[in-house]
């Protein structure tokens, strides 16, 4: 199968649009990627605003090119209509990761193409991962969010924002201890660490405190143990993300558990009197930006919390305004169905008060060829040869976890919709055959070649779309809030992963009832699970069958508002890989970046 490529006024784009057997096609590189970026013409951030009906004096310009949205919107959009609110999902990703992003950005100028009213919120990439293994979370070759290199780095300072509220809690904590604990914090029951927007394994666990005693024995602090998470697995972040106002975010860093008392009662932010001041560091980073992708759609960047112990949801109040400003609004949430799309339905929606119309699974060849069980990809290295043979055979088989993940939006009453990210070596069989399981299970289905034909190659995804936003919404939440915890978990495990059941440890069950007495029972739950399978085993690809989920231990987010259960093992501050992108990362003769992608 070759698709035409749009020409248009899009001249200079690369020839890379041929699809199916990979035969003439050159795929975009992640310079190329950059280098359209950096050639794309900027239009100014007022004008991209005035076209969701922004007025000049919500917009704060930072820079060329970007702008900070006033919460004022809220109210000020709040007579317009509703836009059709879209989710954009995937099937279980493989480590390479399937596209979502670029799969959100390409629909969103898809609509625009089809003559439809569309902005795309997506999360704020971070450091850490754009200098290691992953790269940058801007999308890719014509459908990306720019100025690439802006977004990827520092962008407007939110994230240095996050990392500083933080550490000043952590400060505050110490400081507390040194002044004698009047709160009755325990030091060796501190849980609140400290967070760096780094890949840096040699902070996981260190010792703070230690140094020449000076003017005494406590004069650095109490010497105690404790460890750096990277700045996307923070509290602070996930609090940032679900905050409805600045009010709102006051009152939720003030809730923060940062440990308890030698009676094991909770000490929060407030009890040590900080939340003042970290609301104070977060006052401009709680105001959304707004950026344009390579066509000039509008595009909301906000948040950027970790898609494995929290929402992996981009900010509630970037679709608040999304939502008003335009006729259809495409977020995008964490990892597959099972991971950022149940949070983004049982947790966001639950605060934000939105329901959605309909949600799109990206899906790749690659992956489903993965989940036959018979291939295996490794990050950094070129596909095994079997994988680049046509095989719908193992399409079909992988296909079971495609069905699993529509199942799980099904149940949340959403009408789903499978886009296919075309890649190079696809052959057309492959594409029919997962066309064919998407009907079986009673879903649209969409081959996009968005990312070598940007809004054009979306245009079949955003018919597709539209049409099933038409549909009757039905959407409800997969527990109540009066339902036990315990319940919620299970409920999670049994219709979301397919698991069996659940088994707590025994300090998982005295977390719970903890938790419940000290009245945190209502809070929806966020399962700190591996994101390569539905199960808690990465090892298991497709939809596995016959097993149980286990609870180690459950945590507390209380300023965020939910409860996480740690089920495998969750490494909160990554490590980099022996090749990190670091090292190709530099500045070339004209001074541009060279290297991020």
């Amino acid at each position: 199968m070759t698709t035409t490529r749009h020409t248009g006024s899009d001249e200079g784009r690369t020839e890379a649009s041929a699809r199916g057997n990979g035969q003439g096609a050159v795929p975009l590189s992640a310079q190329d990627s950059l280098g359209i970026s950096s050639r794309t013409e900027l239009r100014p951030i007022h004008q991209i605003g005035a076209e969701l009906g922004l007025d000049e004096d919500l917009i704060e310009p930072y820079g060329r090119g970007v702008g900070k949205v006033d919460l004022a919107a809220i109210d000020r959009l709040a007579d317009r209509p509703q836009a059709k609110y879209i989710l954009v999902t995937a099937i279980t990703p493989t480590p390479l990761g399937e596209g979502k992003t670029t799969t959100a950005v390409g629909l969103s100028q898809g609509m625009a193409r089809t003559g439809r009213r569309a902005a795309v919120a997506v999360r704020q990439p971070s450091l850490g991962p754009t200098m290691g293994i992953k790269g940058g979370g801007t999308g890719g070759g014509w459908s990306q969010v720019v100025p690439m290199e802006r977004l990827n780095l520092h962008l407007t300072g939110d994230i240095h924002a996050v990392t500083a509220a933080h550490n000043q809690l952590a400060a505050m904590v110490d400081n507390h201890l040194h002044r004698g604990s009047p709160s009755g914090l325990h030091p060796e029951r501190v849980t609140w660490r400290r967070v760096m927007d780094v890949n840096d394994r040699s902070l996981r666990q260190i010792v703070s405190g230690l140094g020449p005693a000076g003017g005494g024995p406590t004069a650095n602090g109490p010497v105690r143990q404790t460890g750096f998470d990277i700045t996307a697995a923070s509290e602070v972040m996930a609090t940032l993300s679900l905050a409805r106002s600045l009010e709102d975010l006051r009152a939720r860093l003030g809730r923060i558990v940062v440990g308890t008392t030698g009676d094991g009662e909770p000490v929060t932010a407030e009890d040590i009197k900080a939340a003042g001041a970290m609301t104070v560091l977060l006052k401009e980073a709680i105001r959304p930006n707004l950026l344009q992708t390579v066509e000039h759609t509008p595009a909301l960047v906000h948040c950027g919390p970790f898609g494995n112990i929290a929402t992996g949801n981009s900010s509630v109040v970037a679709d608040l305004i999304g939502g008003r400003a335009t006729d259809y609004l495409i977020t995008e949430a964490g990892f597959a169905a099972d991971m950022g799309a149940e949070r983004f339905f049982n947790i966001k929606c639950r605060i934000s008060g939105l329901a959605p119309d309909a949600a799109v699974v990206v899906a790749t060849v690659r992956a489903l060829k993965v989940h036959s069980g018979r291939h295996r990809v490794v990050a950094g290295r070129p596909l095994p040869e079997g994988m680049l043979r046509e095989s719908p055979e193992d399409v079909r088989t992988g296909a079971e976890n495609l069905r699993a993940q529509l199942r799980i939006i099904r149940r949340h009453g959403v009408t789903p919709v499978v886009a296919v990210n075309a890649f190079p070596t696809d052959f057309p069989s492959e594409h029919e055959v997962i066309a064919q399981v998407a009907a079986e299970e009673g879903a649209r289905c969409a081959v996009s070649t968005h990312f070598a034909d940007g809004g054009a190659g979306a245009a079949d995804l955003a018919d597709a779309v539209a049409e099933a936003a038409e549909e009757p919404s039905e959407f409800r939440f997969l527990y109540s809030d009066e339902a036990p915890l315990v319940e919620k978990i299970e409920t999670i495990a049994t219709q979301v992963y397919g698991a069996d059941g659940v088994d707590l440890s025994p300090a998982a069950a005295k977390d719970l009832a903890a938790y419940t007495e000290a009245g945190y029972g209502r809070l929806p739950v966020c399962v700190a699970k591996t994101h390569l399978s539905l199960s808690s085993d990465p090892k298991l690809v497709g939809a596995p069958s016959g097993w149980r989920l286990p609870v180690r231990e459950v945590r507390l987010s209380a300023g965020a508002g939910f409860v996480y259960p740690i089920c495998g093992t969750m490494q909160t501050m990554p490590g980099l890989g022996s090749s990190p992108a670091a090292e190709s990362i530099d500045i070339d003769d004209d001074g541009q970046a060279i290297g991020l992608f």
